[in-house]
């Protein structure tokens, strides 16, 4: 589980072919690995990926072709920046909401425009997820925390502080930009617990 904070911008430093699947090497930056270890889940982009394997730079990660289908990680590159966090620990505060890692589908930035010192976002979802978004919920977009502004069915926007913009790779974002979506996960369990009773 993570929380949607993210802690370090990292960088694809190799992408191996494995079959269908790659294999990533992952550059990450300021963040600190002296406790993870190899089994561990390390939240890159929205995605919980398993750490196979420390190196000097950072570690190396395997990615299934179920996850390339269904997520933008498909389309990484070396050099491309990605949004990293660690695993939630039972003592660490949660700041952002309760995220899994587990993307709900890929959203396309529609639009964006400065909104007094921050940037506003529009954003298009899948049909599909409408019925989770809703004004003044929560998403996670490539493994970031945020409030939904407003929502018209499956568009949506958010406002992204400066904040957010530097720690996070918001800032290379741009019309046309593909994004990892997961949406509450208090809300797909709730819609679970509906259609069963």
């Amino acid at each position: 589980m993570f929380t949607g904070i993210i802690q370090a911008i990292g960088i694809i430093k190799k992408v191996e072919s494995k079959g269908s699947d790659k294999r990533f090497t992952i550059d990450t930056g300021k963040l600190d690995l002296s406790d993870v270890s190899i089994g561990d889940s390390i939240c890159v982009n929205g995605i919980c990926l398993t750490v196979i394997e420390l190196v000097d730079c950072g570690y190396l990660t395997d990615v299934s072709n179920e996850t390339l289908s269904c997520t933008t990680f498909d389309s990484l590159i070396a050099g491309s920046k990605v949004n990293l966090e660690k695993a939630l620990m039972l003592s660490d505060r949660l700041n952002g909401h309760i995220v899994s890692g587990h993307v709900d589908g890929v959203g396309e930035i529609t639009d964006t425009y400065d909104d007094a010192r921050s940037v506003r976002y529009k954003i298009k979802a899948s049909d599909i997820l409408a019925k989770y978004i809703c004004k003044k919920g929560s998403i996670c977009i490539d493994g970031v925390s945020l409030t939904i502004n407003d929502a018209d069915g499956a568009n949506f926007s958010v406002n992204i502080i400066p904040y957010t913009t530097e720690e996070t790779i918001f800032s290379v974002y741009k019309k046309g930009t593909a994004i990892n979506l997961e949406v509450d996960l208090i809300a797909r369990y709730l819609e679970n617990l509906n259609q069963t009773n």
